[in-house]
């Protein structure tokens, strides 16, 4: 946040100061974890399952830390700040950034949906960066936590802010745009993402639609017209409604999409991308997967909708990199085996995604390296109740029917993916530890291409590491 007094953070929270100087001033960092506390920074004390920030004053205190937000004193050597809840308070002050940081300009643009909703965050927010001062969340800070956090990285100078927004039930998106209000509303895609919390695919779609319900008539809802449920939010919105389309015009007075869609040998796709009354652009994307497109396509969108010239997007998508760690990453060894590491998180829509990825790409090893397998390591997909067993089947039937020569499984429902992947003909192994994996691919060649998937809560990013022969 701007550097701020004491006295008016208090007031912002609506909470008691207790000792220190109510004009010190206080920022601009503010964090919730007392490892990355920073001189005058301000440290909001949050309750835990597992541990309670309140422990952990006296250490921000001692990295630098000026102040904290608190729900009862501890007796650390700053200034506290006490308030009933400090996670509310945080929202709160969150909201009066944002409001301040409106009145110089700020527009806002917000993005929901079950798979690639972090990627066209870090999209857009690239191409953003090619026209003003722009502040996007790192990784997948998309919660009643990492919103606000993100929020309050803007100043007077910032242009726009890019909120990912997740959800996991409903009301949560529409908690999380009276944070951040949208000027702009994207929504990529419905899918089964957290289908064991929402119940059904509609309950899902009624929360993702909660986003262009805060968008304002001014405003911009920017729907992916390839999706029917996504489409069909046109009718949920006040706002302009802007449509993208990867599968050619969509129609309508404002729309993006794709044409002329290409891959090269690593499965990046170069496309012509258009807008309605601007002229055509080529386009050639640094990041891998045909499902990439759509995500640059929603992130042009938005940019379109923002007022971005056509050629200026199309530029900045062509130099986009991928910003978080462990979504498709494609690392060639020395020894010519390549390692896809897509660990980040996992539903049945990006793990199909994923497998046509690599599926595709070692086709293409094929025409050059007539032997070249592909290998699976695949991992829980975690959230999905009742549909569990029968999506993690799916999952096991989709890896071999890709052309999987091995399909590795570790986790609770491993088996379901062996056994279904098993029944196609492929051959799978369920593994009981992650270290496993790396002994049963010792045997990988030149041109084979290995995918390694699952749920965070798994962790195989250290499988591909391992892998790779470096430390995650």
């Amino acid at each position: 946040m701007e550097l701020t007094p004491l006295a008016a953070v208090a007031r912002a929270v609506s909470g008691t100061l207790g000792v220190g100087d109510p004009q010190a001033m206080i920022g601009p960092d503010v964090v919730i974890d007392s490892r990355l506390a920073t001189p005058g920074s301000l440290f909001v004390a949050l309750p835990g399952e597992r541990v309670d920030g309140h422990d952990f004053v006296a250490t921000a205190a001692a990295a630098g830390a000026a102040a904290a937000l608190v729900s009862r004193t501890t007796g650390a050597p700053l200034a506290e700040i006490v308030v009933d809840d400090p996670l509310a308070a945080l929202a709160d002050m969150a909201r009066v950034a944002v409001a301040a940081a409106q009145k110089h300009g700020l527009l806002i643009a917000a993005i929901t949906g079950s798979a690639g909703k972090t990627s066209t965050k870090d999209l857009l927010a690239q191409v953003l960066e090619a026209v003003g001062e722009t502040v996007a969340p790192r990784g997948s800070f998309n919660n009643e936590i990492g919103t606000p956090l993100t929020a309050l990285k803007v100043g007077a100078e910032t242009r726009f802010l890019v909120a990912e927004m997740g959800a996991r039930g409903p009301g949560h998106i529409r908690s999380l745009t009276g944070i951040v209000p949208p000027d702009v509303g994207v929504v990529c895609n419905v899918g089964t993402a957290h289908l064991g919390e929402f119940g059904s695919v509609e309950a899902i779609a009624e929360a993702k639609g909660e986003l262009v319900e805060a968008v304002p008539p001014t405003g911009w809802a920017v729907l992916n017209a390839d999706d029917p449920r996504v489409l069909a939010m046109a009718s949920r919105t006040r706002a302009q409604v802007l449509l993208v389309s990867a599968a050619g015009n969509p129609g309508g007075d404002h729309a993006v999409w794709a044409e002329r869609i290409l891959p090269d040998d690593q499965e990046r796709y170069e496309f012509v991308l258009h807008a309605v009354g601007q002229t055509p652009r080529p386009v050639q994307l640094k990041v891998t997967g045909l499902h990439m497109v759509r995500n640059a396509l929603c992130a042009a969108g938005a940019a379109v909708a923002l007022g971005v010239p056509l050629d200026v997007v199309a530029t900045a998508l062509s130099g986009a990199t991928a910003r978080s760690p462990w979504r498709m990453e494609v690392h060639d060894r020395p020894d010519g085996v390549t390692i896809v590491n897509d660990a980040y998180n996992a539903n049945p829509d990006s793990m199909k995604a994923a497998l046509d990825t690599v599926a595709r790409m070692v086709d293409v090893r094929r025409t050059i390296v007539p032997g070249a397998k592909l290998f699976v390591v695949l991992g829980d997909m975690l959230e999905l109740g009742e549909d569990a067993v029968s999506e993690h089947a799916a999952i096991g039937r989709y890896a071999a029917r890709s052309g999987a020569t091995l399909v590795l499984a570790i986790g609770a429902e491993a088996q379901h993916i062996v056994s279904a992947a098993a029944a196609e003909g492929a051959d799978a192994l369920r593994l009981t530890d992650k270290a496993e994996a790396v002994s049963e691919l010792s045997g990988l060649r030149p041109g084979d291409v290995v995918l390694v998937k699952a749920s965070r809560g798994v962790g195989l990013e250290t499988v591909a590491a391992d892998l790779l022969g470096a430390p995650c």
